[in-house]
């Protein structure tokens, strides 16, 4: 009789725990649906400020090199064919006004061969090639400059996220100290600062430094790409027959 009244009790006690179950995780499905955005980042404190300012900043890097950094904007294939019949003719005026009238990553550097033409009124390779070496650095500087700001942002936003984590960790240890374990609302508090601080700094992190390397390696292929074309239409300048 025991094991029958064990056996008709068992089915019993697991449906109540299933529907204890389900309301607890009901009720912890209504808590969570209750913390709002707003008030996640009024939990994490001070840190969020600056973080959000760092948020703004990797949306405005990304999408300003998104707009700058595409290759037919600065390697500028639709001049290709007026550049090279220009240097075939070794019109140094009409290839700068050219570069003038279509400013780009190539043109830029272009020009400064060709200046250095126009100012010795001869062409020597050396002297021009080592203008367009100039150039180009000058011009690997400006464009690296929006670049490199994507890394400064990865590298200082889980900095930043941590700093704030120390933060909300001191003062949960202050709560303790002041004999608050008894109120865990005040220890929680604390402590979700520390741990959202940095998951944001992570998740600033992660993206700014994937776009990082992602445009750096885009752009050095770029360069790369433009030295070739830029060799290309001097040899066509170089080897030039003007009757």
């Amino acid at each position: 009789m025991v094991v029958l009244l064990i056996g008709m009790m068992l089915p019993i006690a697991t449906t109540l725990a299933q529907e204890v179950g389900v309301d607890a995780a009901a009720v912890q499905a209504e808590a969570a649906e209750s913390v709002t955005l707003g008030a996640l980042l009024k939990q994490g404190g001070w840190a969020m400020y600056p973080l959000g300012l760092f948020s703004v900043a990797m949306f405005y890097f990304i999408i300003r090199n998104l707009l700058l950094l595409r290759e037919k904007n600065m390697l500028r294939q639709d001049l290709k064919e007026q550049i090279e019949a220009l240097m075939r003719k070794r019109d140094v005026k009409g290839i700068r006004s050219l570069c003038a009238e279509n400013d780009s990553l190539i043109t830029a550097v272009l020009d400064a061969g060709m200046e250095r033409i126009s100012e010795e009124h001869e062409y020597d390779s050396q002297h021009v090639m080592e203008a367009i070496e100039e150039a180009g650095n000058e011009q690997m500087v400006i464009f690296m400059k929006p670049i490199n700001f994507l890394s400064i942002i990865g590298g200082t936003a889980p900095m930043l996220g941590l700093l704030g984590t120390v933060s909300g960790m001191i003062k949960a240890f202050s709560i303790i100290a002041q004999g608050g374990m008894g109120d865990p609302g005040k220890l929680a508090g604390s402590i979700g600062e520390a741990l959202i601080t940095t998951a944001t700094g992570l998740v600033i992190a992660i993206p700014a430094m994937f776009a990082y390397f992602l445009f750096k390696n885009n752009f050095i292929k770029t360069m790369s790409t433009m030295g070739r074309l830029v060799g290309h239409y001097m040899n066509i300048f170089r080897y030039a027959k003007v009757d």
